[in-house]
């Protein structure tokens, strides 16, 4: 499983602070998702090699609409393993569903936000994986944290009806704001998740790592390509 995190100068912990404490809480990565105008400075191997975990590359695009973050995705797409987009708005929602080169819709929800039948089944035709965003139910209270279980108990029932891709995280922008896995199962559990979900949508993020830097690996060939062509073109 793994986790998703904000670092410094996006948060207030260093990627090798979150490392360590994902290594502790028995994560078998972290995904440094930091937005594209405050990237973190670290060398993700020397960090794997002194904590013994993955260190995933990413970015989450934050844009004023459509247009601008399709030009971040372009910009980002060869450069880094996971791309998502800081969703919120339905303009921001729709775009990052229907493009393939998008990994993640993060935030879906939040700033008035919506995800309904049209956007999952693109989210399904695409590969984007919608994301359940745990940190306001951890870290808001009363009438807000209500509205926030609420929406993301919607969000459930249109992913589970469509299956779409979806990726779990408490998006903790601190090492102290981490939770280990059987600390979000069972808060899961508490707003109507099953544990298997929350794992399911942690150990996603591994997933794609894996599968995107196989894409991206030299040795990859699309499929119905065959490799004497493929080296001829290459």
């Amino acid at each position: 499983m793994y986790e998703a995190v904000h670092a410094h100068p996006d948060g207030q912990s260093t990627v090798a602070r979150f490392a360590k404490t994902a290594a502790d809480y028995g994560y078998e990565g972290v995904v440094v998702r930091n937005h594209g105008d405050a990237r973190a400075d670290y060398d993700p191997k020397e960090i794997r090699e002194e904590y013994g975990i993955d260190v995933v590359e990413g970015v989450e695009i934050r844009a004023d609409d459509p247009q601008q973050a399709s030009g971040s995705v372009g910009n980002y797409r060869t450069s880094e393993t996971i791309v998502g987009i800081h969703g919120g708005t339905n303009g921001l929602n729709r775009f990052a569903v229907e493009q393939p080169k998008v990994d993640v819709l993060a935030h879906p929800m939040t700033g008035g936000g919506d995800v309904n039948h049209v956007l999952a089944k693109a989210a399904v035709e695409n590969g984007v994986r919608i994301e359940f965003n745990l940190s306001e139910v951890l870290r808001e209270s009363g009438g807000h944290r209500v509205r926030v279980v609420q929406s993301l108990r919607k969000l459930r029932e249109i992913v589970d009806h469509y299956d779409a891709p979806f990726v779990v995280s408490a998006d903790p922008r601190s090492h102290l704001e981490m939770r280990a896995p059987r600390e979000l199962k069972a808060l899961g559990e508490q707003i109507g998740f099953a544990p298997e979900v929350i794992e399911d949508g942690l150990a996603e993020w591994g997933r794609l790592a894996e599968h995107n830097r196989h894409v991206h690996s030299e040795s990859f060939i699309e499929p119905g390509v065959e490799r004497g062509r493929y080296e001829e073109e290459s």
